[in-house]
């Protein structure tokens, strides 16, 4: 499964690939706002992230941004199942590429595949000393839950306070807040 944008194209990882996300993501400054991985960051760990097998349900893309050469790897972007069965999604972005909009714009992607794949709700949690993310998800229409819990962040090796947030997927996204309910009163009208 793949996803382009005006600017970028979202593709599963392949082997070939491990040298470019060791790379672009071998930065503390980047692992440390990840629950999942490790620092320090070795080929080992960007091996294992690419042999992972993927579910339909729940895909994984690396983004590369799309230039007139070799298009550059500059981080991922997904959805993952939770241990409550619900779809929550994640990403990072190359430090390089911070303040570019470039989360925003593949989180769109993702938000579009999942409500193609029949998911109605989306949650994602930042943690509370990366408000940046809490600005890309607030952009992507994610709304604060009000609850901070934590979870454990590998890199630091400590439980961390995360801001919740969550998403109800519209039935017609580009709408804007247009509900179901909204179409059904059209009808009767």
């Amino acid at each position: 499964m793949f996803a382009r944008t005006p600017r970028l194209l979202l593709r599963p990882g392949w082997p070939e690939d491990t040298d470019a996300l060791y790379h672009a993501i071998n930065d503390e400054a980047i692992v440390r706002n990840l629950a999942s991985v490790p620092w320090p960051y070795s080929r080992q760990d960007a091996e294992e992230f690419l042999s992972q097998s993927g579910d339909i349900k729940t895909p994984r893309w690396l983004i590369y941004r799309r230039t007139v050469g070799t298009p550059c790897l500059i981080g991922t972007c997904g959805l993952d199942w939770t241990p409550d069965d619900s779809v929550e999604l994640g990403y990072w972005i190359g430090r390089d590429h911070w303040g570019l909009g470039y989360a925003t714009e593949a989180g769109r992607a993702v938000l579009e595949t999942a409500k193609a794949l029949g998911h109605r709700e989306i949650i994602a949690s930042h943690f509370i000393d990366n408000p940046a993310s809490g600005n890309v998800l607030t952009k992507l229409g994610f709304r604060r839950t009000g609850r901070t819990s934590y979870r454990f962040s590998k890199a630091r090796g400590a439980s961390v306070p995360a801001v919740e947030h969550q998403l109800f997927l519209e039935k017609d996204v580009d709408q804007g807040s247009k509900t179901e309910s909204d179409d059904m009163r059209a009808l009767a009208a």
